[in-house]
């Protein structure tokens, strides 16, 4: 019996130490997640340091895991209810903070500010400008032989205005790739790479920046020897490789840029220097350039889905020997503003008869003869003003769609012009002998709107007269077709067509202008997509996406 009782004892004993142990050794409560009140400041780039409010941190800065997305931050200080952090390139808007494996609430931030890296003098080596960063261009910044600047899908470059010269004189930013230099800049619809101001939205104008040079080593109609001018170093070089590589740039948008590099000397936003049939320019749209928006110095280069938007003087000039081929190109005015030298949409020309040293004519040297197809232009929705009449708000006045001069063969296929003092002027014996000889050709194009008069509206000068001009463009196998502001309507273009902000283009259904495009004759060649259509647009506006209609309230700091 006794030895019954001890065993039952030995059991209760055994289960109240049991029960004490459990009682005193249960787990302890996880500690309370922390949570995230509010950020300082709000936004900043990458790189800035950021102090975060809330509660239930640890004051052991390694202890508390800051996230931005899926990037971990740098801890640098830490107390109960404050952490200052430093914010980690690609990161996300998505704050979490994680103390001893529990979670904050999830804080989402309105915007990361991106860091600006200044950059001068000359790139020499391989460089790549990635989106995590802006760029500052201060004064001529050159890509040198040998070395290719590739830029990443997304990022934005700012152009420097003369305050920013780090040589204090007086220059713009300019982005000048020299001979055997490359710039790859290819974007994509989603994510286009942009050449803007220095300067705040709201505050940007005309010609804030110096604009992107590229020099190649394609064949040209001046003498070597030549300087450049305009404070670019070197001269113009003899290389006469047609097929030259100079790069790539696809999806790219260049806004302010042009006639800003130095005191009464004049940039184009995308200046070609012998730029050869290697290179690559394919949707690419130039907005509020101060002087032309792409002009071409000779060379071989090829070009699709260019957008010239509200520039100051032509939309594109053509010299010195331009051999290559546009196919879809765009070119919306802003009917207050023109250039005093006189605004043109395509302006073709060889080189001034009076600069020293010209031969006549052209001997021995390639002539301009670039062939443009399937572009649309609009200046006026209304009577256009004037030939030589001041805009409101310009220096100078709006002059021709088409101006061909001083011996080029330029030709222009399968094209709408709208709204134009005059629609084609052809100037100069040695211009019409081309277009006599099938070397300058005007075919399947519209000129609507243009002038008052089929007098104003087709023009000839130098020795030609409007008679002449007149009868070679409305010969029955051109097939060309003027338009009066009456019979405007019948074209049926899209109702935004002129609207400056957001401008659509497709050809409502019905429209005569989606049918009689030529594809014989010199749109054989295999560089040019046949179309049905006159204009720059059939079924598709490939403007969507990747264009800016209002760079002058874009906040590009972020």
């Amino acid at each position: 019996m006794l030895r019954l009782f001890a065993r039952i004892s030995c059991f209760v004993v055994a289960g109240l130490v049991l029960l004490l142990w459990l009682t005193h050794c249960k787990p302890q409560d996880l500690p309370a997640p922390p949570t995230i009140l509010s950020v300082s400041p709000v936004s900043a780039p990458v790189g800035a340091s950021l102090v975060i409010t809330g509660s239930n941190f640890s004051t052991n800065p390694a202890d508390n895991l800051v996230r931005f997305g899926d990037k971990q931050a740098v801890v640098i200080a830490a107390t109960p209810t404050q952490l200052t952090i430093i914010i980690p390139a690609e990161a996300g808007l998505s704050l979490t903070v994680s103390v001893k494996g529990a979670t904050s609430n999830a804080y989402n931030l309105p915007h990361i500010l991106l860091n600006t890296l200044d950059v001068s003098g000359e790139i020499r080596a391989n460089t790549t400008f990635t989106s995590s960063n802006i760029y500052l261009l201060r004064g001529f910044v050159y890509v040198t032989n040998g070395a290719t600047l590739t830029i990443e899908p997304g990022t934005v470059i700012k152009g420097g205005t003369l305050s920013q010269d780090p040589l204090g004189q007086n220059r713009a930013a300019v982005l000048i790739v020299e001979p055997g230099a490359k710039l790859i800049a290819n974007g994509t619809a989603q994510r286009p790479i942009v050449f803007t101001s220095s300067k705040p939205a709201g505050q940007r104008n005309y010609g804030d920046w110096g604009g992107i040079v590229l020099i190649g080593k394609a064949p040209h109609n001046r003498p070597a020897t030549m300087q450049f001018g305009f404070g670019i170093r070197g001269t113009f070089g003899a290389f006469n490789e047609p097929s030259d590589n100079s790069g790539s740039l696809q999806y790219v948008r260049i806004e302010f840029a042009g006639g800003a590099g130095l005191c009464c000397s004049e940039f184009n936003a995308l200046s070609l220097y012998g730029v050869g049939s290697g290179t690559v320019l394919n949707y690419v749209q130039v907005s509020y350039s101060g002087d032309d928006s792409v002009e071409w110095f000779g060379g071989t280069v090829n070009a699709r889905h260019l957008v010239s938007f509200r520039t100051f003087d032509d939309d594109f000039d053509l010299d010195w020997g331009y051999t290559g081929k546009v196919q879809f190109a765009l070119a919306l005015r802003d009917p207050e503003v023109a250039d005093n030298s006189g605004s043109n949409c395509i302006e073709s020309d060889n080189f001034d008869p009076g600069e020293i040293g010209t031969p006549e004519p052209n001997k021995g040297l390639p002539l301009t003869r670039s062939i443009f197809a399937n572009v649309s232009s609009f200046a006026f929705a209304s009577t256009p003003p004037g030939y030589l009449q001041n805009a409101p708000k310009g220096s100078g006045p709006f002059q021709a769609a088409l101006h061909i001069r001083r011996n080029s063969a330029s030709s222009v296929i399968n094209s709408l012009f709208v709204g134009w003092p005059e629609g084609l002027r052809l100037e100069g014996a040695s211009t019409w002998q081309n277009a006599m000889n099938g070397s300058l050709e005007i075919q399947g194009t519209v000129l609507a709107n243009v002038g008052t008069s089929t007098t104003t509206a087709v023009r000839g000068g130098t020795s030609l007269t409007n008679e002449q001009v007149q009868t070679y463009f409305l010969s029955s196998n051109r097939q060309n077709q003027l338009v009066p502001l009456s019979g405007l309507s019948t074209l049926l273009l899209s109702p935004a067509t002129f609207n400056l902000t957001s401008p659509a283009f497709l050809l409502q259904t019905g429209s005569p202008l989606l049918q009689g495009g030529i594809a014989d004759g010199k749109l054989t060649d295999p560089f040019f997509t046949p179309t049905t259509y006159r204009g720059a647009f059939g079924s598709t506006d490939w403007t969507l996406g990747w264009t800016n209609w209002t760079p002058q309230t874009t906040n590009y700091d972020r």
